[in-house]
This record gives C-alpha cells, sequence and structure tokens, in this order.
C-alpha cells in the first residue's frame, strides 16, 4: 500500500477551500507519493453490519468501479459468513472487535468503512489506523471535537487518509447548489430554512441505539440535523461563526431521557446570512431552501439516500437517480488510488462537529455562542 505525506490544514484555508465547493475540491491534507500502476479495485472492510452496511453500503459496493468488499468487522461470526458468501470474499477476511486488530496482517484489505454508532467511531477509526488502513468513517465524526482530535493524530501518525462518509457531496442536486454558490448564479444566499425531522420509537421491543447518549453523542441534531449544517455550508461557501439554539420541551420525556427529541436553531455567518433549522425525532420533514436577491433554490425530498427533488427560481432540476453511496466510496477511493487529494477529508468533520458543540452549548446557556476552530 501507497504511504502518504500529511500536512496538517489550518481552519482558515480549509473553510476558505471548501467554499469553492463540488466534490472535485482539493483538499490539500493527504496527497500519496510513489503511484506506480495503477493497481485493481481497493478491498474494503465494512465495520458494523446494522441496517445502513445492509441495506446502503453493502448494495453499493457491487456497483463501484474503485473498490470492493474484502471483509467485515461483525459481532456475529454467523452474519459475517453470510456476508462473504453474499460477496464473495474469504472467511478468513471475518473479524470481530476484539480481532480486528489482526487487519495489519491483511493485505487484502486497504481501507475500512466505520459503521457503527458514533460514540465507538473514535476507538474503531484509532484502531484501523494503527492496523495501518486508510479510513473512511460515517457520519458525524464523533461525538466530540477532543475525538476527532484523536482521530486525525492516529490518521497523520500512521500516514494513512481518515475521509467521511459524506454521500451528498456527491448527489448531483447538492452538487448543483455548491455551484450556484461557486458561481454567485442568483447571489449571496442569504436567507435560509431546513427542517429534517422524524418519528423514532422501540426496535423489537428495545430502545434504538440514537437514544443512548453514550452510543449517539446526541439526538435527532447529530443524526439529521447535520445534514441541514452541511446545505447551509454549501450554500454560503462557510462555516457559522455563531449560534443560537432551544430545545422543545419533550413529547416524551421518557423514551428521550438522554438525548434531544426536538432542537431549533439558527446557524449565523460572517456576511451577514442564516439558517434556521428543526431537527427532529417526533416531527416529519426532509426540507431544505436557500433564498438570494436573484434566485432561489429548493429541495423537498432534500437529503433521502434517494429520490430527491428540486427546483430553483428558473425551473424544475431532474437528475437521473444514482446511488449515492456507490459515488462517495468510488471518489475516495480513486483519490487513494490517483494520488490525489480525499473529497472529504477528517477535518470537514472536524469543522462539523466544532459546530455542533456550539449549537448544543447554546441551547444549554440560551445564549448566543460563538463556534470555536
Amino acid at each position: 500500500m501507497k504511504r502518504f505525506q500529511y500536512t496538517p490544514l489550518s481552519r482558515r484555508t480549509f473553510i476558505g477551500r471548501f467554499a469553492l465547493g463540488a466534490a472535485a475540491v482539493s483538499f490539500p491534507s493527504l496527497s500519496l507519493r510513489g503511484a506506480t500502476a495503477k493497481p485493481k479495485k481497493l478491498g474494503l472492510a465494512l465495520i458494523g453490519l446494522g441496517n445502513y452496511s445492509d441495506k446502503e453500503l453493502g448494495p453499493a459496493l457491487k456497483e463501484t468501479e474503485f473498490v470492493r468488499l474484502a471483509g467485515v468487522v461483525t459481532g456475529t461470526r454467523a452474519k459475517g459468513e453470510k456476508w462473504a458468501a453474499d460477496y464473495g470474499f474469504s472467511e478468513k477476511n471475518i473479524y470481530d472487535y476484539a480481532t480486528m486488530d489482526r487487519l495489519a496482517d491483511n493485505p487484502e484489505i486497504d481501507l475500512v468503512y466505520v459503521v457503527t454508532p458514533p460514540g465507538l467511531h473514535a476507538e474503531h477509526s484509532i484502531r484501523s489506523s494503527k492496523a495501518g488502513k486508510h479510513v473512511i468513517c460515517e457520519k458525524p465524526m464523533a461525538n466530540t471535537v477532543v475525538e476527532c482530535d484523536a482521530m486525525l493524530a492516529a490518521s497523520r501518525a500512521a500516514k494513512r487518509a481518515l475521509a467521511i462518509g459524506y454521500r451528498l457531496h456527491y448527489d448531483p442536486y447538492h452538487m448543483e447548489l455548491m455551484r450556484l454558490a461557486r458561481e454567485n448564479e442568483f447571489g449571496p444566499f442569504m436567507k435560509m430554512n431546513s427542517l429534517r425531522a422524524f418519528k423514532i420509537g422501540l426496535r423489537n421491543g428495545v430502545k434504538p441505539w440514537r437514544v443512548n447518549a453514550a452510543l449517539a453523542g446526541g439526538g435527532a441534531l447529530m443524526d439529521v440535523g447535520i445534514y441541514a449544517n452541511h446545505a447551509a455550508w454549501m450554500a454560503t461557501g462557510a462555516v457559522p461563526v455563531s449560534v443560537t439554539a432551544q430545545e422543545e420541551p419533550k413529547v416524551r420525556p421518557e423514551f428521550f431521557n438522554e438525548v434531544e427529541e426536538t432542537l431549533n436553531y439558527k446557524l449565523e455567518f460572517a456576511n451577514g446570512a442564516t439558517c434556521d433549522v428543526m431537527s427532529s425525532y417526533e416531527r416529519s420533514g426532509n426540507t431544505f431552501r436557500a433564498e438570494a436577491e436573484r434566485g432561489w433554490f429548493e429541495l423537498n425530498p432534500a437529503f433521502s439516500y434517494r429520490g430527491l427533488k428540486g427546483a430553483t427560481s428558473k425551473g424544475p432540476l431532474n437528475y437521473p437517480p444514482l446511488r449515492q453511496q456507490a459515488k462517495h466510496m468510488d471518489a475516495i477511493a480513486k483519490s487513494l488510488i490517483d494520488g490525489t487529494t480525499l473529497p472529504t477529508p477528517g477535518e470537514l468533520g472536524r469543522t462539523d462537529m466544532t459546530v455542533i458543540e456550539a449549537i448544543y452549548a447554546a441551547a444549554k446557556s440560551g445564549k448566543r455562542e460563538r463556534v470555536k476552530a
């Protein structure tokens, strides 16, 4: 496997380059050296075989051009054996959480995709980096900025890549939003609003991990509010500088006794732009709208895995369907193969967490909170 030279990226430089928009932006925090002949598909191991792996990532890996499923890490051996049979990899590439450090001895696996709950992301990402593997980590990157820093430090020490699984950076509707912002077609988007909400309850009679604070890190904001945050950053090409927030009274306090149920918050940007967001596990909604002086952009549904619908003040947007997860895994794998820089690096995931921590602080204090670097 090729080795990386890692140069840390300052917040100012990172934000400035993120402002260019689109998945093709070059982030010089990671660069591949000494590439020779183009390798075959990279081998990837999924860490965690829950619903997202089963329903989305696994099927996506049957469509990818630059990466293939080569192994799994799971707490259930029988489940791993079924995956091996279904996806055609050797059963020797089935690991559990006690043995996953042995990935270091397996040359068939080039990178891993961490798909466990956020509270486990730091542990599994750091162990994978130490095992010499590149890492894709599902969003949110971790429960805290401190954990994000530890993950980045581990990837730097191992000279391995750390990317975040932001599928919407490769979705054509969101790419069009970034293009409109980058080319200033309607002028700056100054007024935005978003609703991302769905109702959750018991699953097979058991509370889901999403309402366990240690595993989830928080409630609806961590899980789905992050999508609205990203859409606002795509529309402005910037990270918010301050936030205000208010948690609504809980409809089901006995169920949401560890995390928030519904959170309303406002993102405030340096140029005066704002985005009003509701994230909720009790409501229903999936929208984003951005308004500028000369036009507007709207998505409804805005953040789903498929079936997005959009329009601008110039008319409807119609793009052919695609599997977002295949596009984002291919883009990351191709950057490793070609020696180009990561489209969605770990620094981006860390920046997300600085904003999320500010939102939670504002909800607790009742005051405007600055977003820390």
